[in-house]
């Protein structure tokens, strides 16, 4: 069965956007995109909220028009709009761009979502992202730890669930940004 990886960006201080949803300070050089885009290349799916879904949308489609754009971008255009997406929301109604519009993310509904992709689904968002971890429906950390101290924005992490890891892998880029790679190891405990 697929697995729910969540791919994120974060500060040194945990934040993955500044005040005024600012993410001008991620880090994302081509050695980084060319890791990403090999990572995101080989996922069975996307899967997002609305409004990252939006965001993405808003540029994507024709970032790979530009005849300035660099190799990563139009690399990742492609792979953006080829790779299905599923977006759950209440109020989207539908998405073009191979993206199939879901009302709520149920257990059930992710279950039934891994099951039918072949590959693992890219988990984007911290919204849905918190609302999987309430369930205990993220099985894999792809966090990329930016080298800058925000001191305020929008933590990533701010559920207070408990969760046991284990690292996978880590690495070092060029511009400081380090991975770190975890799998969820164990069952959240009787008080969570």
């Amino acid at each position: 069965m697929s697995k729910i990886v969540l791919f994120m960006s974060v500060s040194l201080d945990g934040y993955f956007e500044g005040p005024d949803r600012d993410i001008s300070w991620h880090r994302v050089d081509d050695e980084v995109h060319r890791y990403l885009n090999g990572e995101l290349g080989r996922m069975g799916g996307f899967v997002s909220g609305r409004v990252t879904h939006e965001l993405m949308a808003d540029f994507w489609p024709t970032a790979a028009d530009d005849p300035d754009a660099p190799a990563t971008i139009v690399e990742f255009a492609r792979i953006w709009r080829e790779t299905p997406k599923t977006v759950f929301s209440r109020t989207l109604r539908r998405a073009g761009w191979n993206t199939t519009v879901l009302p709520e993310a149920t257990p059930e509904a992710v279950a039934a979502l891994k099951a039918a992709t072949p590959g693992d689904l890219a988990l984007g968002g911290a919204g849905l992202a918190a609302s999987l971890r309430a369930h205990g429906l993220v099985d894999e950390y792809h966090l990329l730890v930016n080298p800058v101290l925000l001191g305020r924005g929008r933590p990533l992490f701010t559920d207070g669930l408990p969760e046991d890891l284990e690292l996978l892998t880590t690495r070092a880029f060029g511009n400081g940004v380090v991975l770190l790679r975890y799998a969820r190891t164990a069952t959240r405990g009787a008080n969570s």
